[in-house]
């Protein structure tokens, strides 16, 4: 084991550098305490292709699709290949999300340093064991987790793991943990957790739990699916029943041969039962929203995120990287005092020096180089103490660094650490009383601007007080630098257009929850003060009442994030949840829709579903547009194929009880279904809508579906019945029914598609050229059984099916009555809503135009 002891006169540490011997080492790996970490995959090929092939849907239509190829009737087996689309697409679909996750990754050094028998060695991260001892440099990223033995200035960037955007001195005995980087300094640190318990490997561990989002499209034809797969059984077979009986009976169907074309037309009833093409629609609807987001630089790792983001009602933004650009930029000088010779150039070295911090080098643009200074002494920046100091000939000492940090360092001529004081430190008056500058100095913060104050003394520090830290006497405060991040240009835009949708925002960042309101406030946000994270309830139910009072939270952990996104979706909220550090993916998975920036973590990226590619949060408003119109689209589509499966039932059951022979062969029916739902579908589906989202999809789609079902098949049921009683054949029965099916769908696509103008008259018009040329070109109705109709029957087909369009018009008026006063009793408010103001809504700021 490494020895690690403290020299107290300096304060520094050293470490024996002999670390682990080979034998250790080797000790370690046997017991299991090595750094391999192989999470399982977030889910297995072989489990994809088992949910989405092997399920009672799929087995019914494809054991009638090769019913039918088995008896040799290859031409009424089309609908099998639709049913194949839909398992590739749904495997596909899930797949591309499994690779996502598997590609997580929080820790993409390739290499470790360590000390083992008495010499540095770079070894895999795997190789790394416990109680090793690291050797951290500037750029490199933390292989594990540890605690620190040796420090010269280390300092590491937790922000991607913590939210907090400050680097962090790290001292003896202090945490390094795994997936942070060293940006200065160097120092060693003892490895205490690897592999499954290192802080990285267990939050990708949890973001690696496979979940598909929460698709309301998906879920309620999911639901239909499956409430048809229950029922087509018991149909199923009491529509075969029907036709054996049709045929002769059992025994003489099956001696004649007879059988076949029972089963064949049983198929044709249970196979148009079943919504099939609305599955493949869907899908596409979602590939091709995908594909147009792409064009704006919007990456769509999940087809069915485009309809998701159109539900939010209530999104969670961090402020690093999302409102902000991450970077910090200056605001202005503020005088607070006598400008000293050489005020101007001190600043311009700031921003030049070479290891400058980010807030230093704001200063090379404001402040150029006028001339070349040479320090006699300096004490570089530590976050820890939070200011810096530098000595010129001539020009004297300066010190920047926080105003209650400089001024306490300078009450005591050393280091302002309080208890961490060395105890040499003598205190004495400050040079200077600079109550205004720090209550000047506290206004400036609370406007969300980082403030330092340059100080000086005319006295030179030595390189003997830069050793301990000591300050000059004489310190006088000169003016106070304050410094902003920059803001992104297109959040206010984009936080109006969402508060002109009625969706809430709340802020949830891991910075200072003054800083975090002030930046809310500059983009136009309703927002109070900001609510410390570390005051946060544990229990869901009131974390969730904190969380409606509030819109501003800082100081919050990772695991509050996600505890945050939980606790409004258990209040009813479709929450999105927007980032770009490590610290922001659990939330990021938890949340109904994540987006990352391109800028962010790739752990954040694999886990959220929609990435922006050029980092714009101007996108948002289009990705909401694109979700609405698909939702509205597919609406439209799914009364199509649930009127289908309404109508084929109510035959379906009418048929077997009645026991009469089913009107339609397969190949027939897939006429129709391609030329009223099919193909005019999949232009439906894609065309431009932008209604604005309301639930209650399946409720809506159901309520004209339904009733629309039943008209079309009590009308084919009654055509039926009469042609029968009239002696007509089969073929001509099938024919005319057919018929009326073809020109009744043809109304129902008319009816969902008004206004008709533009390119649907092109899309109707075409499906109806098309059922008139099935019927007039003579292969294609020798292909599907047609025969020309007698005067009756064709007066018949007219009849029902002018009937069957009244009927349809009155559902269709009662359907638009019956979505009318649902959406009223959506948007209209309780009588006390107006006493409760609104909280997280963006103040007016005029149309934007990112709509």
């Amino acid at each position: 084991m490494p020895r690690v002891w403290c020299d107290d006169r300096v304060a520094t540490i050293e470490v024996e550098p002999r670390g682990l011997t080979a034998a250790e080492v080797a000790e370690r790996v046997a017991r299991g305490e090595s750094n391999v970490f192989e999470s399982p995959t977030s889910r297995s090929v072989w489990s994809i292709v088992r949910a989405n092939v092997f399920t009672l849907f799929n087995a019914i239509v494809l054991g009638c699709f090769l019913v039918l190829l088995v008896i040799g009737r290859w031409q009424d087996s089309l609908f099998g290949f639709a049913a194949i689309f839909n398992m590739v697409i749904g495997s596909v679909q899930e797949y591309r999300a499994k690779r996502s996750l598997d590609k997580l990754a929080l820790i993409h050094a390739p290499h470790a340093r360590v000390l083992r028998d008495d010499a540095e060695q770079e070894v895999a991260l795997a190789a790394v064991v416990r109680d090793d001892v690291l050797v951290l440099r500037a750029g490199d990223q933390v292989a594990a987790d540890g605690l620190v033995a040796a420090s010269d200035r280390l300092q590491v960037d937790e922000s991607m793991l913590t939210g907090e955007s400050d680097p962090v001195d790290k001292v003896i005995g202090d945490e390094v943990l795994s997936g942070s980087i060293v940006i200065g300094g160097s120092g060693t640190a003892v490895v205490a957790r690897v592999g499954a318990d290192s802080f990285a490997n267990r939050l990708s561990s949890e973001a690696k739990q496979f979940s598909l989002v929460a698709s309301e499209l998906r879920r309620s034809i999911d639901r239909v699916l499956r409430w048809v797969a229950w029922i087509i059984g018991p149909v199923g077979l009491l529509v075969l029943n029907a036709q054996m009986v049709n045929a002769g009976g059992w025994p003489s169907a099956i001696e004649t041969g007879a059988w076949q074309d029972a089963v064949v037309r049983t198929v044709a009833s249970v196979v148009a039962m079943v919504p099939l093409g609305l599955v493949l629609m869907t899908s596409i609807a979602f590939a091709v929203g995908a594909v147009k987001l792409s064009r704006r630089n919007v990456l769509v790792q999940e087809l069915a995120a485009v309809e998701v983001l159109a539900r939010v009602d209530l999104i969670c933004l961090d402020k690093t990287g999302t409102l902000t650009e991450g970077e910090i930029v200056f605001d202005a000088a503020h005088d607070v005092g006598a400008e000293p010779a050489g005020f101007h150039d001190v600043l311009a070295w700031y921003g030049t020096e070479p290891e400058a911090n980010a807030t230093a080098r704001c200063l090379a643009a404001p402040f150029p180089v006028g001339r070349e200074l040479e320090p006699a002494a300096r004490i570089p920046f530590s976050s820890a103490r939070k200011w810096s100091a530098v000595a010129f000939d001539g020009l004297g000492t300066w010190v920047l660094g926080g105003p209650e940090m400089v001024f306490a360092a300078s009450a005591y001529g050393s280091e302002g650490r309080g208890a961490d004081l060395p105890l040499a430190a003598t205190p004495r008056a400050p040079d200077a009383a600079p109550d205004a500058v720090l209550a000047r100095a506290a206004e400036l913060a609370a406007t969300g601007r980082r403030t330092l104050v340059l100080a000086h003394s005319p006295h030179l520090m030595t390189e003997e007080d830069a050793d301990v830290e000591r300050l000059p006497a004489g310190l006088v405060p000169v003016a106070l630098l304050t410094f902003r991040e920059q803001v992104r240009g297109d959040a206010r835009e984009t936080l109006a257009y969402f508060a002109e949708q009625d969706v809430a925002v709340r802020i949830i960042s891991g910075d200072n929850p003054q800083t975090v309101a002030a930046i809310a406030r500059e983009v136009g946000l309703d927002a109070d003060e900001g609510f410390d994270a570390r005051e946060l309830p544990v229990d869901s139910a009131e974390l969730g009442r904190v969380l409606d009072e509030h819109v501003v939270f800082g100081r919050v952990t990772p695991d509050q994030k996600r505890a945050i996104v939980t606790a409004l979706q258990e209040r009813g909220h479709v929450v999105a949840m927007t980032g770009d550090g490590v610290n922001d993916a659990l939330a990021i998975k938890q949340a109904d829709i994540g987006i990352a920036m391109e800028s962010g973590s790739p752990a954040t990226k694999a886990v959220a579903r929609v990435v922006l590619l050029d980092g714009r949060f101007a996108n948002l408003p289009g990705v909401v547009a694109e979700g609405r119109q698909v939702i509205a689209n597919i609406e439209r589509v799914s009364m199509l194929f649930f009127t289908k499966t309404a109508y084929a039932t109510l035959l379906a059951v009418l048929f077997g009880i009645m026991l009469l022979e089913f009107p339609f062969l397969p190949r027939q029916l897939s006429l129709t279904d391609g030329l009223t739902i099919g193909i005019p579908a999949f232009f439906l589906a894609l065309m431009p809508n932008l209604r604005r989202y309301l639930p209650g999809f399946l409720h809506r789609s159901l309520t004209f579906a339904l009733p629309a079902g039943i008209v079309i098949g009590l009308s084919l049921t009654a055509y039926s019945r009469i042609v029968d009683g009239l002696g007509i054949g089969q073929q001509e029965l099938r024919t005319g029914s057919t018929l009326i099916l073809g020109i009744v769908g043809l109304w129902v696509l008319t009816v969902l598609s008004r206004p008709i103008d533009g390119w649907k008259i092109l899309i109707v018009g075409s499906m109806m050229i098309g059922l008139v040329l099935s019927f007039l070109v003579p292969f294609v109705a020798d292909f599907l059984e047609f025969v020309p109709l007698s005067l009756p029957t064709a007066l018949l087909v007219l009849a029902t099916a002018v009937v069957a369009i009244a009927g349809i018009e009155i559902v269709r008026f009662v359907h638009r009555r019956i979505v009318a006063r649902d959406q009223a009793s959506r948007i209209t408010p309780a009588p006390d809503a107006a006493a409760v103001p609104p909280r997280g809504r963006t103040r007016p700021t005029g149309p934007p135009t990112a709509r």
